[in-house]
């Protein structure tokens, strides 16, 4: 998005936007000289953790762990036809080690026999953080409820499932004005239509994609049902379901090559894989529009809106 607006304003002719994600080496995250596990910090800035964020959507929302099972159930069964049928190989970059052997050429995450039966004997994932108490005396899933009375019970639905992947990756995109795509010769693929922010409430923090989407289509003079493919991060399973109960999606639109749950979520690197994807997705296709939206910590959401050229 800061790419698009900095070349629509004339400032920049051409940006590489990406990122990249290493989550399985990770660095501690340092603030005011503590790092994010450290009990003091902890306690004096008590936080709910999006985990307990997603289940606590799914407590608000009345989303049973059945149906944040299907959404993953999908997600795995969409990744392995798309895998089996090389969807991804224009996308995917062959990485080597220093003596020139593949060290890697091909997705490591998904499970493709996942049944709804072997989802169903997965443990919650955030049971036990949720009854860690701050110094105050309350639990994390105490105060996360706080925000919500109405809600009596905090039920833990997310597992290592349905939730996103912890995994490497990075990703990147090449965003040029018109002006300078004709003067060297470049072949654009899609164009950016429209994008939007929205922020909801940071202690359930992943509800935003739903009202970005809203404010996205309103800028664009679109609806939802204007939107040939869409691409909503699975962070959590319920994430997803609120996404489509906010915007009246049809799921079978959406992430139908897989999504963050099969594939993994490098956090860094999610935006660009989701709009890559997406383009691919309308070139295999010959379809013309698709919108790609994602939650972010602390209650933000973005959406963009693509139209393949």
């Amino acid at each position: 998005m800061f790419a698009a607006q900095g070349v629509l304003s004339g400032f920049q002719d051409i940006v590489v936007a990406g990122g990249i994600e290493s989550m399985s080496r990770p660095a501690p995250l340092h603030v005011d000289g503590f790092t994010a596990n450290n009990d003091h910090l902890f306690d004096q800035y008590p936080m709910v953790a999006q985990g307990i964020s997603a289940d606590l959507i799914a407590s608000v929302e009345g989303f049973s762990r059945e149906e944040c099972d299907r959404i993953a159930f999908d997600s795995q069964n969409r990744a392995a036809a798309a895998l089996a049928e090389g969807r991804f190989d224009r996308s995917l970059v062959t990485i080597k080690s220093d003596d020139g052997t593949v060290a890697l050429d091909h997705e490591e995450f998904p499970r493709p026999g996942t049944t709804m039966d072997s989802l169903g004997k997965l443990t919650p994932s955030f049971e036990a953080m949720g009854s860690k108490p701050f110094k105050n005396g309350l639990t994390i899933d105490q105060t996360a409820l706080l925000t919500y009375p109405q809600v009596k019970e905090l039920r833990h639905v997310h597992h290592a499932g349905n939730s996103s992947g912890v995994v490497d990756g990075a990703s990147a995109l090449l965003v040029v004005s018109s002006d300078y795509a004709k003067a060297h010769g470049l072949k654009p693929r899609a164009k950016i239509t429209m994008t939007a922010v929205a922020g909801t409430d940071p202690v359930i923090m992943l509800t935003a994609p739903g009202p970005a989407t809203l404010r996205c289509l309103k800028k664009a003079g679109m609806t939802i049902n204007d939107i040939d493919l869409i691409e909503v991060n699975e962070a959590f399973a319920a994430v997803v379901l609120k996404f489509l109960r906010d915007t009246g999606a049809d799921w079978d639109k959406c992430n139908v090559n897989g999504g963050a749950i099969a594939l993994g979520h490098p956090i860094g690197a999610t935006g660009g894989m989701l709009i890559g994807t997406a383009v691919d997705e309308l070139e295999r296709t010959g379809k013309q529009t698709a919108l790609i939206t994602m939650c972010t910590g602390g209650g933000m959401g973005t959406a963009t809106i693509i139209e393949r050229v």
